[in-house]
């Protein structure tokens, strides 16, 4: 009896000091910011084609934990595969992006420009073994009027003193890809005539 009853004064003094937070219902999310919502317009089910308009892959951008944060899943054609987890700092207000695929790690920060294009700029890094090469990066997703949206990606090169491109290609969801939900390695799709700064 002696153990049960100091077993029970062990229960009620832990419970009693855990944190409040732990006993409150669940946040609210993040579902009704506005600065929450701004990256909004790149969450879907997607098949991107590179700027020739070639088949490159597939993502599967999500939101998760209450709309505070967005989750991208990309395979490519060829068979790689990265993420990228992308949120409102909590620090700055900026939007960030942290990617990471083998071998390779981005973490760029930003927000939108006076066209609602999603633009962030930091650095990639390419590591394996023990070596390890940095380099300045930017992106941007430009959102059209027809719900596609474009991704270009351009890294300097110290070298020249200039920008050079990455990537670009066009996001299609998935269920109006005229290819289908599944294009086969060969199916082609927009290409992509011109693409506009970073300003």
């Amino acid at each position: 009896m002696r153990v049960l009853i100091m077993a029970g004064v062990l229960v009620c003094t832990v419970s009693s000091s855990l944190p409040a937070a732990v006993s409150q219902s669940a946040p609210p999310g993040c579902a009704q910011s506005e600065r929450h919502s701004e990256f909004g317009f790149w969450v879907g089910e997607w098949n991107v084609y590179d700027r020739e308009g070639r088949f490159a892959g597939r993502n599967d951008v999500s939101l998760r934990s209450g709309d505070c944060l967005i989750v991208e899943e990309w395979e490519s054609a060829g068979g790689g595969d990265g993420t990228s987890m992308n949120f409102v700092d909590p620090e700055s207000g900026d939007w960030r992006q942290i990617w990471v695929s083998a071998n390779t790690h981005i973490d760029y920060s930003g927000g939108l420009n006076a066209r609602g294009e999603m633009i962030l700029r930091g650095e990639i890094s390419y590591f394996g073994g023990d070596t390890e090469t940095t380099a300045d990066f930017r992106g941007k997703w430009t959102p059209l009027e027809t719900g596609r949206v474009v991704q270009h990606f351009q890294q300097y090169d110290p070298g020249s003193d200039s920008w050079q491109d990455w990537f670009a290609g066009t996001y299609v969801p998935r269920g109006d890809d005229p290819n289908g939900t599944e294009p086969d390695a060969d199916a082609t799709g927009p290409v992509i005539e011109t693409l506009t700064g970073f300003d």
